[in-house]
């Protein structure tokens, strides 16, 4: 099977926001509404008494997560919310009425209901791009190379594809295992990757 995901390097996002900007340009999210945000973590001291040198400080982004085993097309009366061959969650305007149970059920908070359509809306992952072989804004928009594209039942994350024809190996510094990490998973299995190096992850929280 396939499932596309996105791997982001923390260590090598600056916090420049052109991934949510790009996202919001290319999918006519509606203001107010983002399917892509960017937190800010810390800065959180790494001991006590540490000084201002000492502390960890990274950006956090954080999207519908295209979960292999999704809450969200669980609860979902109408079958709007579904899963496509290529690992994705997507969401059917035309099935959805608006109960918003699928947007109750994310652990992650990433799902609105869109006023004007009355309809539940969500990051993509850019389907209409990645479906012609492009990548997802954000991931084309990153100016850091943070943020990377591919199959992630390949586990190869140095193939996978960013900005100006790079793929990942070429540029991210090297990662262990402990380096590696996802949003809380509630039982359903988030497909997004995270790097962290040399800070606390606090992803969980």
């Amino acid at each position: 099977m396939t499932q596309f995901g996105i791997v982001t390097d923390l260590n090598r996002c600056v916090g420049c926001l052109a991934c949510m900007v790009g996202c919001k340009m290319v999918n006519d999210v509606p203001i107010g509404n983002y399917w892509n945000k960017t937190l800010r973590i810390g800065p959180n001291p790494k001991t006590e008494g540490a000084g201002p040198d000492q502390v960890d400080l990274y950006f956090l982004t954080v999207q519908c997560q295209h979960c292999a085993d999704p809450e969200c097309v669980k609860v979902c009366p109408t079958g709007a919310s579904h899963k496509l061959e290529d690992g994705t969650v997507q969401v059917d305007k035309e099935k959805c009425i608006g109960c918003q149970f699928c947007a109750m059920s994310c652990p992650y908070g990433v799902r609105y209901l869109n006023e004007e359509e009355r309809v539940v809306e969500k990051c993509t992952l850019c389907e209409q791009k990645t479906a012609q072989g492009e990548l997802p804004m954000c991931v084309d928009t990153c100016v850091g190379l943070a943020r990377w594209f591919g199959d992630m039942e390949s586990g190869d994350y140095a193939q996978f594809s960013g900005p100006l024809g790079k793929k990942m190996g070429e540029v991210v510094d090297e990662f262990s295992e402990e380096d590696v990490h996802t949003l809380p998973n509630v039982g359903n299995n988030p497909s997004f990757r995270y790097i962290l190096r040399d800070m606390t992850w606090q992803g969980e929280e």
